[in-house]
């Protein structure tokens, strides 16, 4: 007999640009707006099944989305590259250290790892502290999937302007920001989605993101069943953007929830 397929929840912690929105200073119809879907934290997912969860990046927003979302636990880590609004939240993981009392894992591409060991130096000293500091146990990925609890997580390689990214496909769905190009190769990985995330900065073009023209273009050529635009500048006012947008077509806000099939 057929193991029935598991269902995975997905939810949007943050779908805002490095900055986040509102955006320090500013005084734009975005950044005063008082539609919820305006706020957007510095952009990440959690992905939950069967008491799993696996944050996908941690950024400096992380403690605030946790907290907010009602994070007790933590399964592993994916991260999709070293900027600072993916990465900085890595020493939040310390209480989910104390709560369950054993290291978490954490998964990066080779370039990713080496910023995160040279960034937070202090979490991979092996000498004594008299301060706590976040145990990980940490995986460099090599394209192979990423395996949790029997979901597997499989890296999507993406240009992110002259530098490099990394999505991730798991289950009917796939998630990625920050890209400026999606290589042909990585198309291939993302044939007959039913949940697909991509990076829409802003209408106008951007040199390391991709807009929602363009990301308009590669829905037309992948055509999953919905697509989500994700790391929103201040430039899109969600109300008036969602209304231009095809059918199956939105806009991500923080909170959202979706069901996937892994």
């Amino acid at each position: 007999m057929a193991e029935a397929p598991r269902s995975l929840t997905l939810t949007v912690l943050g779908s805002g640009t490095s900055v986040g929105v509102p955006t320090i200073g500013c005084h734009c119809k975005v950044c005063t707006s008082n539609d919820p879907r305006d706020t957007r934290l510095r952009p990440s997912v959690c992905v939950r099944w069967d008491q799993r969860v696996v944050m996908i990046d941690t950024g400096p927003d992380f403690r605030q989305q946790a907290l907010t979302h009602q994070l007790d636990r933590l399964d592993a880590v994916l991260y999709t590259h070293p900027h600072a609004d993916h990465i900085l939240g890595l020493d939040d993981l310390r209480p989910f250290n104390y709560r369950q009392k054993e290291p978490i894992p954490i998964y990066a591409s080779a370039f990713t790892m080496e910023v995160i060991r040279r960034i937070f130096s202090y979490i991979f000293h092996d000498g004594p502290t008299e301060s706590s500091r976040p145990k990980i146990e940490a995986h460099v990925f090599d394209g192979t999937p990423i395996l949790v609890d029997g979901i597997e997580f499989k890296p999507i390689p993406v240009k992110h302007g002259s530098g490099e990214c990394h999505g991730y496909r798991f289950g009917r769905a796939a998630y990625l920001t920050d890209h400026s190009e999606i290589p042909e190769e990585s198309m291939a990985l993302l044939e007959g989605l039913d949940v697909l995330f991509l990076d829409a900065l802003r209408y106008k073009p951007h040199p390391t993101h991709s807009t929602v023209d363009q990301s308009l273009k590669t829905v037309a050529r992948l055509k999953p069943k919905a697509t989500y635009f994700t790391h929103i500048s201040h430039d899109l006012l969600h109300a008036r953007a969602q209304e231009l947008l095809p059918e199956h077509v939105y806009l991500a806000y923080d909170g959202l929830q979706i069901a996937i099939e892994a």
